[in-house]
């Protein structure tokens, strides 16, 4: 693999270093997306009961708010329940899209990643054939190794471009879906919370 990309030649360095960061970016989302950490089980169950028992204070807001994206959104509606069910709501869905945009945090800089990624290729691939033709008009043709070696050097460079972009690209699609699912799961428990407060539905346990 090392000997590829020093085939490649200098343009191989941008696409390297766009695949470190596609990577380390897939890393991250992975680690924060997972639902046991966006979404932690029986929230909803936990801060009802401290509602009944009345022991919502600045401090548990904060816990509430700093243990999980659901939680801030909890938060926001619990400090504004008192307000009635409209505020309450409204706070809800304005925190939401805080949530939201930072569940898709880097989400942007893979997709750019993916859309880039093949064009660097592309251009690594016309430098390398650039030099090839500057190579033929000053030595000929008579040496067929240079003229393929040359050749081969400015396709890796595509290959490069391509092998960075499909996984960016698959992943980009998979965390957009995965954040879509997690803001309607969120949306829903958040509903419930409103519905519960004030006396529109009761507590159904969550398996």
């Amino acid at each position: 693999m090392l000997e590829l990309v020093v085939a490649g030649g200098w343009m191989m360095g941008p696409i390297v270093l766009a695949s470190v960061i596609a990577a380390a970016i897939c890393v991250e989302r992975f680690w924060t997306l997972q639902g046991s950490r966006v979404l932690p089980k029986n929230l909803l169950a936990q801060v009802w009961g401290l509602v009944k028992k009345n022991e919502i204070d600045p401090q548990k807001l904060r816990d509430i708010r700093n243990g999980s994206p659901l939680g801030q959104i909890f938060a926001a509606g619990l400090a504004n329940a008192r307000y009635g069910r409209n505020v309450m709501k409204e706070a809800m869905e304005e925190t939401s899209v805080a949530v939201m945009h930072e569940l898709e945090r880097y989400l942007t800089a893979l997709g750019t990643i993916a859309s880039v990624s093949p064009l660097l290729g592309l251009l690594g691939t016309v430098v390398g054939i650039i030099e090839v033709f500057s190579v033929v008009s000053t030595e000929g043709i008579g040496n067929p190794h240079t003229l393929s070696g040359g050749i081969s050097t400015a396709l890796i460079n595509t290959a490069g471009g391509l092998c960075v972009a499909i996984p960016s690209l698959m992943f980009y699609r998979f965390f957009l879906r995965r954040v879509d699912d997690l803001v309607v799961s969120m949306e829903q428990e958040a509903n419930k919370l409103i519905e519960i407060m004030h006396g529109e539905r009761e507590l159904e346990p969550r398996s």
